[in-house]
């Protein structure tokens, strides 16, 4: 317990650093975390009859979070994102020299990573953007409620669980740690409100529930992912909590569809 507190605490520090430091710190964060990440995604198909190109997919996720990144920071127009467009077709023509069972469940897979793992992390660099000027208060906002979801449903869940919420992909998850979860949520984006005014209380709200239903979804895919490849974590990087991608499991489906709800109302 003791290891898994002193992880958690220096790396919450790092990603607060990494948004309060500005833009440019953030963006650049978030991108090599996106990788990080992504190739953590594709260390888990280890074994597989068709193994994902890591090289290619890597390589393209970089390139096109990069250019999605520069657009925000600098300024780039946006059509140049298009340039990532013909980049997919090299991932097939990569096929062509690399000897698989299986070739084209191989490209499957290399851009699974990629939508399953990259994009959502655009998404959620996007949050900073999302009132036409950079602003840390969405995405930090968005942390704590996810981090207040993720505390709240262990705590009630551990001492007050009876009823499992799905035993086949996650034994330990029940009905009351996501009442608890869903309740925690709520409070913070209550009192976030209070502070961050890039939105009002009920659009916080809102966000907080979203989190919570999608966040916890996205654990239990994420749990689904591993258990079917008989695996316990993602990595070994985070003593005590495993890879970078089990840290955020909850924000891969939670923060695109947080963007679309922003993108709608703001």
């Amino acid at each position: 317990m003791r290891v898994r507190a002193i992880t958690a605490l220096f790396f919450v520090i790092v990603l607060l650093a990494s948004l309060l430091l500005g833009k440019y710190t953030f963006g650049l964060f978030f991108i090599v975390l996106s990788i990080w990440c992504l190739n953590e995604f594709y260390r888990l198909l280890k074994g597989s009859d068709a193994q994902p190109n890591r090289i290619m997919g890597s390589l393209l996720g970089l390139f096109a979070f990069g250019l999605y990144a520069a657009h925000y920071l600098f300024g780039l127009p946006q059509r140049y994102t298009l340039l990532s467009i013909p980049c997919i077709a090299l991932v097939f023509i990569a096929e062509l020299y690399r000897k698989q069972l299986k070739p084209f469940t191989g490209v499957a897979y290399t851009f699974l990573g990629l939508i399953y793992v990259v994009l959502p992390f655009a998404f959620f660099f996007a949050l900073a953007f999302v009132t036409g000027s950079y602003t840390e208060q969405l995405p930090l906002g968005f942390m704590l409620i996810l981090w207040g979801n993720d505390t709240g449903a262990y705590l009630v869940g551990k001492y007050t669980g009876r009823h499992k919420l799905f035993e086949r992909v996650s034994p330990k998850k029940t009905w009351e740690g996501l009442a608890g979860g869903v309740l925690l949520a709520l409070l913070i984006a209550w009192i976030i409100s209070r502070y961050f005014m890039v939105l009002n209380g009920w659009q916080w709200a809102v966000v907080a529930l979203t989190i919570a239903f999608f966040g916890t979804f996205g654990d239990l895919v994420e749990s689904l992912f591993k258990r079917s490849q008989k695996i316990k974590d993602s990595g070994a990087i985070l003593p005590g909590h495993g890879g970078l991608l089990d840290r955020f499991d909850g924000l891969l489906l939670a923060a695109p569809v947080v963007f679309v709800f922003l993108k709608l109302i703001l």
